[in-house]
């Protein structure tokens, strides 16, 4: 089994299912080794289709799945992790999620039953989802078992250093959604120029930023077979020291997800 996180993922947001299997089951056979879901998604049978279709080992790929918001006190989290496990085919979650720290959640009531999950072997990792640095505090002084990962919004306009900080810290990844700002990136003047010296595509640029960072895992959705490949081969990408500084000083925020309640808010 897949006990790191693989260095890149395959997002699955907003997706239906059979645009989800398919791109997911393409991701799989092309080397990803990385699936995101979640229960809010409608879409977690399809993802466990993809990979009983994919020529891959089941022991090869990562699967993570969030539960939900409204489904966050004590027993609806025991329960509705089976379901998810269920939904997807698999025998264990590797890494289930708390989605969003929000209506339901209690940091006492909820992580316990997160850690129950980890002891039972329903699950093997635990992770939070779009936690500000404050909450996430408070998660890990109430969780009983190591954090694995906390996955938040994060591309070069929204570089989320403090939580950066924080996993470097306590030792779990950062895992970045919408990496590449749900397009925005490849309009930035520093990625396109920088790409133009490597011969490589903005976003190959953005993606090869984020996995300069350490503890840092982005998932970029697509459900495009030639932007599953183009994504994937970022990995291949190293940056010089002075462009990921370049990068780094870009000081333009523009957060993609965002609501009234949002916990940053």
């Amino acid at each position: 089994m897949v006990d790191t996180l693989p260095d890149v993922g395959i997002g699955t947001y907003d997706t239906d299912p059979d645009a989800c299997a398919a791109s997911v089951e393409t991701a799989l056979n092309y080397g990803y080794r990385h699936v995101d879901t979640a229960e809010m998604y409608e879409n977690e049978a399809a993802v466990g289709d993809a990979i009983a279709a994919a020529d891959v080992d089941r022991d090869e790929v990562f699967v993570a799945t969030k539960v939900h918001s409204a489904n966050l006190s004590y027993d609806d989290v025991l329960e509705r992790a089976r379901t998810s496990r269920d939904r997807l085919g698999v025998d264990v979650i590797d890494l289930l999620y708390v989605h969003w720290p929000l209506r339901a959640y209690d940091a006492e009531e909820t992580l316990a039953a997160f850690a129950d999950l980890h002891d039972e072997g329903v699950i093997r990792n635990v992770g939070l989802s779009n936690f500000t640095p404050e909450l996430l505090d408070d998660a890990l002084a109430h969780l009983d078992v190591p954090l694995f990962a906390h996955q938040v919004e994060c591309h070069p306009l929204l570089q989320q250093e403090r939580l950066r900080a924080v996993a470097r810290e306590h030792d779990h990844y950062l895992v970045a959604y919408s990496p590449l700002a749900k397009g925005a990136v490849t309009e930035l003047p520093e990625l396109v120029e920088i790409a133009e010296a490597y011969d490589a595509t903005p976003a190959q640029v953005a993606l090869a930023w984020l996995s300069s960072k350490e503890n840092v895992v982005a998932i970029p959705k697509s459900t495009s077979e030639a932007h599953i490949r183009e994504n994937y081969e970022a990995r291949q990408l190293s940056l010089s020291d002075e462009d990921r500084e370049r990068i780094d000083a870009i000081d333009r925020e523009e957060r993609q997800v965002d609501f009234e309640d949002a916990p940053w808010r």
